[in-house]
């Protein structure tokens, strides 16, 4: 494949961290995972952080601390019906229920209007994505949770760096999570994070990632249920690599979704783009294309695609009804019928920073010469 999601380039920030923990023979939970969680959140002014070994985990443990705030076995929490699966295998994971709220085809993002009526008494908290790192609408949302007396879990594992009216992603909800796997803006491999400015939210994420410990003994004390979520020294060297770059790497993503969005500006009669608006500054994570009329074959422009070395992916499908993992919820076929939509009609590729102009135009030239049968 010519075009992929991501790379994982090990410069020599990293190379001299990880030069560290193999001197020390402290891999665990050691000082370069501290370093890391510091550096990360003053990249963006978050108060706590607790890393983890992946967004999924990130997303698991901060369901799971919901237990600290009122929440019972079986509880609700309300999840967009598209995201990655993560999202929802999360909310499962920790023991609650994802109760699914349709998106808007154009954003990919959960529609704060249809959040209101799958509010019931079950429910602690409403979890959103940024999709493809576009801002949810955080200010109807959280003003939603106010009202019901909610927490927010902003999953914003594709929005390093988002922002949404002058306010980075993070900031808004109660705790955000993000991953850092290979396709995202910083790459450790895998690994996550839980970013709060709740210092009670810190202390349960710092026990839950660790089995549930009482942070601070030094024996085996559990006092709460948790995982093994934690991330290793090895994984955090090469994150602090990407914090080190990250300006560099979000504003060259960030040319390459511009560059593209004019390259093909020509066919937004064709299909939905992910566009940035005045109020938002969105993160460079992928390029997304969702069809505006199914005549325009999602399967056969994937297909196309990928035959000429373009990798894509899916824009993730509508998981109560599209997905055989929760067939079991007992949802049917047009009951999101916009989630349902993408699911039919959306794909989505890579733009990472080392992508070169060359690299971009071929991508533009292909979907040119898709698209022109239908000029």
């Amino acid at each position: 494949m010519r075009i992929q999601f991501g790379d994982l380039r090990i410069g020599e920030t990293a190379r001299k961290h990880l030069q560290d923990v193999i001197k020390t023979n402290w891999a665990s939970g050691g000082p370069k995972l501290k370093q890391f969680e510091e550096s990360w959140g003053k990249l963006f002014d978050y108060k706590y952080n607790v890393a983890m070994s992946s967004g999924t985990d990130a997303d698991i443990n901060a369901c799971a601390s919901l237990y600290d705030f009122g929440a019972n076995r079986g509880d609700e929490i309300i999840v967009p019906a598209l995201s990655f699966i993560a999202t929802s295998n999360a909310v499962l994971a920790a023991g609650l229920k994802p109760v699914f709220v349709d998106i808007e085809k154009h954003t990919l993002n959960i529609n704060p209007r249809k959040i209101e009526e799958k509010i019931t008494p079950k429910t602690k908290a409403i979890m959103v994505v940024h999709t493809m790192g576009k801002p949810c609408e955080m200010d109807t949302i959280t003003n939603i949770a106010k009202k019901y007396n909610l927490l927010v879990i902003e999953d914003a594992c594709e929005a390093h760096g988002a922002k949404y009216k002058e306010k980075y992603i993070g900031h808004w909800g109660d705790m955000a999570t993000f991953s850092y796997y290979a396709a995202h803006l910083i790459c450790c491999g895998e690994g996550g994070m839980v970013s709060t400015n709740n210092q009670k939210i810190a202390e349960v994420l710092q026990s839950t990632r660790s089995h549930g410990r009482k942070p601070g003994t030094l024996y085996f004390d559990h006092i709460r249920h948790g995982f093994n979520s934690k991330m290793n020294d090895m994984e955090a060297s090469l994150g602090l690599q990407g914090v080190e770059e990250f300006w560099n790497t979000f504003n060259k993503r960030k040319e390459n979704l511009y560059y593209l969005l004019k390259r093909l500006k020509d066919f937004e009669k064709f299909a939905w783009f992910n566009i940035e608006e005045k109020h938002e500054v969105v993160s460079p994570h992928a390029f997304s294309i969702t069809l505006k009329d199914p005549k325009f074959n999602y399967e056969n422009l994937y297909k196309y695609l990928e035959d000429n070395g373009i990798m894509c992916k899916r824009n993730f499908g509508s998981i109560p009804t599209q997905h055989t993992a929760f067939a079991f919820m007992g949802h049917k076929l047009g009951e999101f019928p916009e989630s349902e939509y993408v699911g039919n009609n959306g794909l989505h590729f890579g733009i990472h920073q080392y992508l070169s102009q060359d690299d971009l135009d071929f991508i533009s030239d292909h979907i040119h010469k898709y698209f022109a049968k239908y000029k």
